[in-house]
């Protein structure tokens, strides 16, 4: 049961404030804002949500297959991948441009200011579903604009179920785009920014895009997610983390445990519940690819906080 995850690959060059930006940023001169943040720390990860939703599936035990474009400086990523075993059969290279790259800044309170510079995802409507084989779900993550347009046409058009997952990505699409994608897809999911960009553009409430799609599941950090599906509000609680240091990628971990949850057959309750742990999971490590635990570790974490077993 392959998923295919249509998505950005991409470095993250992450730097700590150690302050609040609260403190630096004055409302009133919101119109001339010129403000430098000193990072002593910085490190560089492997990320882009493609590549961090199928590092997540692979650990849960699902079987991820990415489809992504990359830049001349994809040595290094590509390289990981083969030694995570994770395919890159559907990781196009294009010539003459960069892998994707987001420089993030963040501050005590784990807010983010990024930069992201799309290189070589601008390209992604090169790929096609139609070269993939034996996909029984799929996401569209942030990508290029043209690609998630494409991507999300070609999977309703073969009748492959998806995930419509739009991240930062939203702002680029209208109000007319956003109520096609979630006529066309089968799920959708916004953190809670995202969710009230997605009501303001499309001057729907949230209960009446729900309606477009078999569930709509909306994340609200540490006050855990909701999940609207079959006329029910499901609440989904967050699950304690053994620490908080950094919240880069754990939506796509989030959005692992759906897709897992999905393909499975499993209930909203058990789904979600799967999904909020993955993100606690990970937010107790650095980067978005930096946690190691094993299926049985998954397992016993879940049990832990909800009293039965995954498995």
């Amino acid at each position: 049961m392959s998923t295919l995850i249509c998505g950005s690959i991409a470095y993250d060059t992450i730097m700590i404030f150690h302050d609040r930006f609260k403190n630096h940023i004055l409302p009133e001169q919101i119109h001339i804002l010129n403000v430098a943040f000193l990072t002593p720390e910085m490190r560089r990860e492997f990320g882009g949500c493609a590549g961090n939703i199928a590092y997540n599936l692979q650990l849960i035990g699902g079987d991820p297959l990415i489809m992504a474009t990359v830049g001349d400086d994809a040595d290094m990523y590509l390289a990981r991948l083969d030694a995570l075993g994770l395919s890159r059969k559907h990781v196009r290279r294009v010539a003459d441009s960069f892998t994707a790259q987001a420089f993030i800044t963040t501050d005590l309170d784990n807010n983010q200011i990024t930069a992201f510079h799309p290189g070589a995802m601008s390209f992604s409507h090169l790929n096609h579903v139609a070269d993939t084989q034996g996909v029984t779900l799929a996401i569209v993550a942030p990508d290029g604009r043209d690609g998630m347009q494409k991507h999300a046409r070609d999977l309703a058009a073969a009748g492959t179920p998806f995930l419509f997952d739009p991240g930062q990505g939203l702002p680029m699409f209208s109000g007319d785009d956003l109520l096609e994608f979630l006529r066309l897809a089968d799920f959708a999911c916004f953190n809670d920014y995202e969710a009230q960009l997605l009501c303001d553009r499309t001057g729907r409430t949230l209960d009446e895009l729900a309606g477009k799609v078999r569930a709509l599941i909306v994340t609200r950090g540490g006050e855990g997610s909701e999940i609207r599906a079959d006329g029910q509000l499901i609440n989904i609680p967050c699950v304690k983390a053994d620490a908080i240091l950094d919240p880069t990628g754990c939506g796509d971990a989030y959005r692992s445990g759906l897709l897992y949850g999905i393909n499975a057959g499993w209930n909203w309750e058990k789904t979600g519940r799967l999904a909020s742990l993955m993100g606690a999971i990970k937010i107790a490590h650095r980067g978005g690819q930096n946690h190691t635990p094993s299926r049985n570790e998954i397992n016993q974490r879940y049990a832990g906080a909800f009293g039965e077993n995954l498995w």
